[in-house]
């Protein structure tokens, strides 16, 4: 049983699921190319936009089950399960509202006579990743489908619940089978779907490793692929930054799904040392304060971490980080309770040669820094192989926009920590990955931008004169 529901809060398996058949996978892509062929993208926009939309509302309207279908899965807090359900939502709304004039043929100033029109191109492979496991699967379905392509999505192995959930939701608004086909997918098949011809893009979402190996098929196949991978975003503190607002922004960058985020704050870096201490301490007490129990009860405030090998992984980590010679400052162990619950961490004194100086840490874990300046900040920030999301907190706007072009990375947020909405375009740099989803943006990665040039009758191209 690859595919398989293990509650994170208690360790109980509570559903598991075959592979798909090698017979059964041919049959739903199949599927999705007469849907591609003969429906889907032949519909009118209006008509597309009014199933999406329907989408929409029925994750609205069932919140509570959703939310609930999440936590069990993967272990997320189902406040933060309602926000991403919130998220995913407004993400299908957003292509739905937006599409027509997305789609509207472009006039092209400079060529009297030549448009450029966004044409859908086929079946588009999804691999997603289980932490946010709606919010994953909308950010591609909301533009893809509006788009006119047809979506082949394979889900984490851990969050198969999930999966089942938004096709159901997406089949009850109207998206044909043709349209949309969720596949229990072997990492042999996921192979042999981006081998397939009809197969004509592949968007993914995870670890440097799998993006690596995804992106290299896809090239092999001539096939444009998208990747969102890991990021290790770092929060500067400036010196005239806002004490409390700054220390409530850099916990919710954090703890967000439990800090299991590839947008989530990973590394807090303080201009001066008394400002540092005092951050450390606010952090250790805020950090220190949360409570672990069952993520469907809301007076929990820390969930588990998504499985026991993820938990193992980070311990791991914190055992490395600690043996070359960095400081636990906050936490570092296991919960002792039913649950694959780790104590928040913040570690401290982490040497440029320290493996976790790096690495992604992937949890509830913060690395806390303290430099003297603006210009050791920055040089920090960007000695990392991640270029992801990255935030600044100051009180002066102009020098926090300055700053923020000097950091490499895809997004920058100043005064907030990386976040995330429809309407502005998602993703990064170096090993984080190239192209963008969401926004006008993620709508056009997958598209044919077809020119069409129109002359007159008898009229030759410019330069020519004459025939010969």
């Amino acid at each position: 049983m690859a595919y398989r529901t293990t509650n994170p809060a208690n360790g109980k398996v509570l559903e598991s699921f075959d592979n798909i058949s090698d017979a059964d996978l041919a049959a739903r892509l199949d599927e999705l190319d007469r849907g591609f062929r003969t429906d889907w993208p032949l519909r009118p926009i209006a008509e597309r936009s009014r199933i999406i939309a329907k989408a929409a509302q029925i994750i609205r309207g069932e919140m509570t089950r959703l939310a609930e279908i999440i936590s069990r899965d993967m272990g997320k807090l189902v406040s933060h399960a309602v926000g991403e359900l919130t998220l995913s939502a407004a993400i299908l709304d957003y292509y739905a509202d937006t599409a027509e004039q997305f789609l509207e043929p472009k006039e092209l100033p400079d060529a009297p006579g030549a448009k450029l029109h966004a044409l859908p191109l086929g079946i588009i492979l999804a691999v997603e990743p289980w932490n946010f496991p709606f919010f994953q699967l909308a950010r591609v379905a909301g533009p893809q489908l509006m788009v006119g392509n047809v979506i082949v999505a394979k889900h984490a192995s851990n969050v198969p619940q999930c999966a089942l959930a938004f096709e159901d939701v997406l089949r009850r608004a109207g998206v044909p089978q043709g349209a949309y086909a969720n596949v229990f997918a072997s990492t042999d098949q996921v192979s042999a779907i981006i081998d397939d011809l009809r197969v004509r893009g592949v968007t993914l979402t995870g670890s440097e490793k799998a993006g690596a190996i995804v992106a290299e098929r896809a090239a092999r196949n001539l096939k444009k692929s998208v990747l969102e991978l890991g990021g290790s975003d770092p929060l500067i503190v400036l010196e005239d930054a806002p004490f409390e607002a700054t220390v409530l922004n850099a916990m919710v960058g954090k703890m967000n799904n439990a800090g299991q985020s590839c947008v989530a704050t990973k590394r807090m870096i303080v201009v001066g040392k008394e400002r540092g201490e005092k951050f450390l301490e606010a952090m250790k007490s805020a950090m220190g304060s949360l409570k672990a129990g069952d993520p469907l009860d809301p007076s929990t405030t820390l969930a588990p971490v998504s499985s026991e090998g993820a938990l193992k992984g980070l311990l791991d980590q914190i055992d490395a980080a600690k043996s070359a010679g960095a400081e636990i400052a906050l936490g570092g162990k296991r919960i002792d309770r039913p649950g694959s619950f780790l104590e928040p961490t913040i570690i401290t004194n982490i040497a440029s040669d320290n493996p976790v100086y790096r690495q992604e840490i992937f949890g509830p874990v913060l690395s806390f820094y303290v430099v003297p300046d603006e210009a050791a900040a920055i040089a920090l920030a960007n000695d990392v192989p991640f270029g992801l999301g990255s935030s600044v907190f100051t009180a002066d706007l102009e020098r926090g926009e300055r700053l923020a072009l000097q950091i490499e990375s895809g997004m920058t947020f100043v005064n907030n920590p990386t976040w995330s909405t429809p309407q502005m375009p998602f993703g990064g740099v170096k090993n984080s990955g190239y192209g963008r989803e969401l926004s006008q943006l993620g709508f056009g990665e997958f598209v044919n931008w077809k020119l069409v040039a129109i002359s007159k009758a008898g009229a030759l191209p410019p330069g020519f004169d004459k025939a010969g």
